[in-house]
């Protein structure tokens, strides 16, 4: 079988909740801010499945990675209460911080490249701000995935990250997303060190 072959997922809760960060709305999707949204479409794509249950303020699907039963979560609150859906369902099905992966952009990297952390500050991401608010925790994984600094230190940041993927960025982000669901692969099963060997540029 391949590393992403079509699999039929198991039955019963997830043992890992998969978050991609983004906002809403059509006027969004292609948005730097939407990057982690972009890593969610493709794992799920991947896996054979369909992001399309609404609940715990999300759309979510259920998705089986190295046998590990996963919740892939799109949380639908907007960005900057992105907690509020993952403390949701982190609730429901009683996981800890640990076993919740967020994937989410970061301007402070170039395009294409991908940094994962085991735990960390918010970095000044409302949406992990979120997050570690509503967790009352920052011990949970992360990918970060660049989608480039600001053209210059006077933009303002709201535009930036709100700003759409030129041609070229969103096929370097393409390639950082493909990396990034072999990265959840192994985080899913454990070997955070090895993910961050194989990927950390």
């Amino acid at each position: 079988m391949g590393f992403f072959s079509r699999r039929t997922p198991m039955s019963g809760p997830p043992e890992f909740i998969i978050v991609g960060l983004g906002n809403p709305g059509k006027q969004y999707e292609l948005t730097r801010h939407n990057a982690g949204f972009l890593f969610a479409d493709l794992i799920a794509d991947k896996n054979g499945v369909k992001i399309n249950k609404i609940q715990f303020k999300a759309v979510t699907a259920s998705l089986t990675l190295g046998g590990v039963k996963c919740l892939l979560m799109k949380p639908q609150t907007f960005m900057n209460n992105s907690g509020e859906a993952v403390r949701q369902a982190a609730s429901f099905y009683k996981i800890p911080p640990e076993r919740i992966l967020v994937v989410f952009d970061d301007i402070s990297l170039p395009c294409g490249r991908l940094r994962i952390r085991r735990k960390g500050s918010d970095g000044g991401h409302n949406g992990i701000k979120s997050i570690i608010y509503h967790l009352n925790s920052d011990a949970f994984p992360r990918v970060k995935l660049g989608v480039g600094e600001k053209p210059h230190p006077d933009y303002d940041l709201a535009d930036w990250v709100l700003s759409q993927f030129k041609k070229d960025e969103l096929a370097l982000l393409h390639e950082a997303a493909e990396k990034a669901c072999s990265a959840a692969e192994l985080i899913v099963a454990g070997d955070i060190d090895k993910a961050m060997s194989n990927f950390n540029g």
